[in-house]
């Protein structure tokens, strides 16, 4: 079934999916900073993050079924409202618990927000592969602006959470997010437009979760290690380094340091979402095959190898903090962070031209599920390493997941369309 008026219907969960974002961001920045604040260490702050991962590989598999039966809307819907639940719950937060009752309290929460993050994206994503035009690049188009603008608004998020906590608190700053995403979802239930596809032949089972077509397996490993490569310096490792340089330790200064730490990753989300969003333009993709942007994955996979190992080398050599070393931080992850969206604009359109249309929630929620699990073990290796070998071996693990995501990605040049 087709929504009747496709553009509409687009336009309306784009604005969800923005205001889904606009929430995460924000939560992500407010938990990070919040409890590297009250002296967490790297691991418990990774710790805090690893159900919220874990929870969106066995929902993206479930998202896509749930999808496949119920409608794209009533998973959007669900998403939304879990999120607020989410909010609802850590705002119950006591300062006065213990180290290991908080750390579980706010893990069991970030668990329901990753659920509604994942029935959030599958939903989104399945939708476009629906609703877009297939002529002149439409699907690449569409996917494209849909992704670009959910990580800049994602971006202002960070920047958001990072401002409420410095201004408001932790707590105030919870209410007020669950406050406003509540009057969204009300919005969204009432003018997202009737028809909206996505529900499959009653006779799919859930058994059909793994794709048949080998480009969607393998593509979805190397999505695996480039969300991996990318979370693990992104979670922990450089928002504590960062924010052990530039606070002072007044209470003055860790205030300051929220704000700067903040602004950085939210210009780095923003800036990853606009290259997104400009990828079909830079890679000249409108009129090309999918071959041959095939080919553009595998080349920018590769191109992105040399620059988590560069910055490794740096901040071994450097041995301790210094500004050089910060400002060839900055300059390195936003090199990165460039490259990083062209592989990841290529994977969202990819993934999106190789699924079945009858199949489409089901083979979305597979890669969504394989993007789950490189975010979980980049969020662990994001603590672990970052607490072993400083920061040096966060950013070479950093490298060594972006080689295993080259190496997957060389696997779709020999790939047949389908499987025997």
């Amino acid at each position: 079934m087709t929504a009747a008026n496709p553009l509409r219907a687009y336009v309306a969960v784009t604005a969800a999916y923005w205001a889904f974002m606009l929430s995460d961001g924000a939560l992500r920045m407010l938990v990070l900073l919040h409890f590297n604040g009250l002296g967490f260490s790297p691991v418990q702050l990774a710790w805090l993050f690893l159900l919220y991962e874990l929870a969106g590989i066995v929902t993206n598999l479930a998202a896509g079924w749930l999808a496949a039966r119920f409608g794209l809307a009533a998973t959007l819907y669900g998403g939304l409202g879990l999120q607020v639940a989410a909010l609802l719950a850590l705002g119950q937060l006591d300062p006065g618990w213990g180290v290991a009752l908080s750390v579980g309290f706010v893990m069991a929460v970030q668990g329901v927000s990753g659920v509604a993050k994942d029935l959030a994206k599958m939903s989104s994503k399945s939708a476009v592969k629906l609703l877009a035009p297939s002529a002149e690049g439409g699907l690449f188009r569409w996917v494209a602006y849909l992704t670009g603008s959910k990580n800049a608004v994602k971006g202002l998020g960070f920047f958001l959470g990072a401002a409420a906590l410095a201004l408001a608190g932790f707590q105030a700053a919870v209410w007020g997010m669950a406050a406003i995403l509540a009057v969204i979802l009300l919005a969204v239930v009432l003018f997202l437009p009737a028809g909206l596809p996505g529900r499959m032949k009653s006779s799919e089972s859930w058994s059909g979760w793994r794709s048949q077509d080998p480009r969607v397996n393998r593509l979805s490993l190397a999505r695996m290690f480039l969300f991996g490569a990318r979370d693990v310096w992104f979670v922990v490792g450089i928002p504590v380094y960062f924010q052990a340089v530039l606070s002072d330790g007044t209470a003055e200064g860790r205030r300051e340091a929220f704000f700067l730490v903040g602004g950085f990753m939210a210009l780095w989300i923003i800036g990853y979402g606009a290259v997104q969003a400009l990828a079909p333009r830079i890679l000249g993709a409108k009129a090309q095959s999918e071959r041959a942007v095939t080919a553009k994955a595998i080349f920018w996979a590769g191109l992105l190898v040399p620059i988590p190992m560069v910055l490794a080398g740096a901040a071994w050599i450097a041995g301790a903090p210094a500004p050089w070393l910060t400002a060839a931080l900055i300059f390195g992850l936003l090199a990165f962070g460039f490259v990083f969206a062209i592989n990841s604009a290529v994977h969202s359109y990819l993934i999106l031209a190789f699924g079945a249309a009858d199949r489409i929630t089901r083979d979305v929620g597979f890669y969504y599920m394989a993007n789950a699990a490189g975010r979980l073990m980049g969020t662990l290796l994001s603590g672990v390493s970052y607490q072993i070998g400083g920061l040096p071996l966060c950013l070479g693990t950093a490298a060594a997941l972006t080689l295993a995501s080259w190496r997957a990605a060389l696997r779709l040049r020999a790939a047949p369309p389908t499987a025997a």
